[in-house]
């Protein structure tokens, strides 16, 4: 197919772009295969580029000849496009309807963009199974790296290599892929190096209705427990949804088969309870009525804040099982590619500094998200705008990067990285240039040969003129497990991402910036004055030299 079928009119003069925190700009509306581009004459302006996979909804207004579209986009961004002429303004708007829907992954803009920026390092192999397994080694020699997977036959959603404990061979490991749900056998998450326990995680055992068992399973998960040690069982679903689940061959550990383990439910939502969620909370924020109490009540409605607390509630037990109580753990929910890796993920932020630095919260969302099989071409399809509704999108990588963001607000000390290097990911986990987060798994992302054929957003992001703009300038290294409060006074709305194209987020940022300015002033003085001290110091002893006999 050429992109040209797809394009009606490819350009049109005398359009005006309306757009947050810009005046109205007239200048010639644009459209190539991937991006909308409208560029004006005018100095000092800047051309809009808008990738077509950002579009996540237009709609269309007339007024005599004049035609308007306003376009809805995935980072919550609202434009309007005022186009004269009404077959101008029909034709527009059919082009980027089918442009920003188009089916196959192949014609994304990541397999055609080219960098124009030196590639410094190769972020596809940056942070591979291998490098992270040689953090656990030097600390103990009861894991093993897995091929059992080689060629995606024992799990499509696993990646080809896993750690697993060194007492299990593959055969068993095949064994026990029968029994869990997608063939996700438990496999090794976190190693606590602190006291030796472990993070687990996997799908949900396929017990069904008579109580089917698996001995290899059984002995798996036990070879993870220390000598009168009891391990715990985190179940994401509540206990009436994971009873529900046996009814259709799912389920979770019986008592009896697993006597060392004790399961505990935390239900987190998922789906479409998660996306109705995110409309709800985006409808609330693009309300103009000024009325706090109305604001408020459907802010309230909406459920984000909620969510959040209990994801955070629920990573934070996984913490304290693994910390506290010196117990390892086993997180699933059904499918294990959702809510327990946003239990797995936070639970590390928590326990983990180097999670906390800017390489090891990258190492982390390959080894936790995309390598664990997060279907980010299914979740993150759609945004908050989109009028067709599809059951596999919802906001699950949103709402973990919310996550941490409200603990990086509670402790502005302990991350490397800044709120910006959160709102890239986001961005780019929804439309991008880099084919990092195309795909649903690493089986889909080596048929469609992404190494190859695209660019990684890490070859990007950690260049040093990249990573100036997402380092914290408030980071102090601290090695301590960091323990995030979950009370309601505690979270607050993301107004980063929720409100940035609101006005008043604008000076939201801009006292952001100067407190920044401030601290690091202060600290330029601080600096200053310890140097005199030395100074004054050595003249003091060099003072009391001479003096001496």
């Amino acid at each position: 197919m050429e992109f040209a079928e797809l394009i009606k009119t490819p350009r049109v003069d005398n359009v005006v772009l309306h757009r947050p925190f810009y005046p109205a700009v007239e200048g010639t509306l644009c459209l190539t295969g991937h991006h909308l581009i409208l560029s004006s004459r005018q100095d000092n302006t800047e051309e809009l580029w808008l990738l077509h996979s950002n579009i996540d909804a237009i709609d269309k207004r007339f007024v005599g000849p004049l035609g308007t579209i306003i376009i809805k986009c995935k980072d919550f961004r609202i434009i309007q496009l005022d186009i004269p002429g009404m077959e101008e303004c029909l034709n527009i708007a059919s082009s980027i309807e089918a442009l920003s829907t188009l089916d196959s992954i192949t014609l994304m803009y990541p397999f055609f963009y080219r960098p124009m920026f030196e590639v410094i390092e190769d972020g596809w192999h940056s942070f591979l199974p291998e490098q992270e397994f040689e953090l656990y080694s030097s600390a103990t020699s009861e894991w093993r790296l897995s091929y059992v997977n080689k060629e995606f036959a024992v799990c499509p959603s696993y990646p080809p290599i896993v750690i697993v404990p060194k007492s299990i061979d593959d055969e068993a490991l095949r064994k026990v892929a029968t029994f869990r749900h997608g063939g996700r056998f438990p496999v090794l998450s976190y190693y606590h190096k602190k006291n030796g326990m472990v993070i687990m995680r996997s799908g949900q055992p396929l017990t069904g209705t008579n109580g089917r068992r698996c001995k290899e399973d059984e002995k798996l998960i036990n070879a993870t427990l220390r000598a009168g040690k009891r391990g715990y069982i985190i179940d994401t679903r509540s206990l009436n949804v994971a009873q529900q689940a046996r009814a259709k061959g799912g389920g979770f550990e019986q008592e009896a088969h697993y006597p060392q383990w004790r399961r505990i439910h935390k239900s987190i939502e998922r789906y479409h309870i998660l996306q109705e969620s995110l409309i709800k909370l985006v409808e609330a924020c693009n309300d103009q009525t000024h009325n706090m109490d109305r604001w408020l009540g459907k802010l309230e409605a909406s459920n984000w804040l909620t969510h959040i607390k209990e994801i955070l509630t629920t990573a934070c037990l996984a913490a304290q099982c693994i910390d506290r109580e010196g117990a390892s753990i086993l997180i699933h929910g059904t499918e294990g590619t959702d809510s327990t890796l946003q239990v797995t993920s936070l639970a590390q932020i928590i326990l983990e500094p180097r999670s906390r630095t800017i390489r090891g919260f990258e190492a982390l969302i390959e080894r936790e998200w995309l390598q664990a099989g997060h279907p980010f071409q299914q979740r993150c399809a759609q945004s908050a705008y989109c009028n067709s509704k599809q059951k596999w999108e919802s906001p699950v990588f949103l709402l973990f990067l919310d996550c941490v963001w409200q603990i990086l607000r509670q402790f502005p000390c302990s991350f490397e990285f800044n709120e910006n290097f959160l709102i890239m990911l986001f961005e780019h986990a929804y439309a991008s240039q880099f084919g990092t987060f195309l795909g649903n798994n690493e089986s889909e992302r080596c048929k469609l040969k992404l190494q190859q054929k695209t660019m990684s957003l890490w070859s990007w992001v950690n260049r040093p003129s990249e990573l100036s703009k997402f380092t914290n300038p408030l980071f102090e290294a601290n090695n301590l497990v960091i323990w995030p409060s979950v009370a309601p006074q505690s979270l607050q709305l993301w107004e980063g991402i929720f409100l940035r194209w609101n006005r008043s987020s604008k000076y939201l940022d801009e006292a952001y910036e100067e407190m920044v300015n401030i601290i690091e002033y202060n600290k330029e003085l601080q600096a200053k004055v310890n140097v005199l001290r030395r100074q004054l110091a050595e003249l003091e002893t060099e003072d009391g030299m001479q003096e001496s006999p």
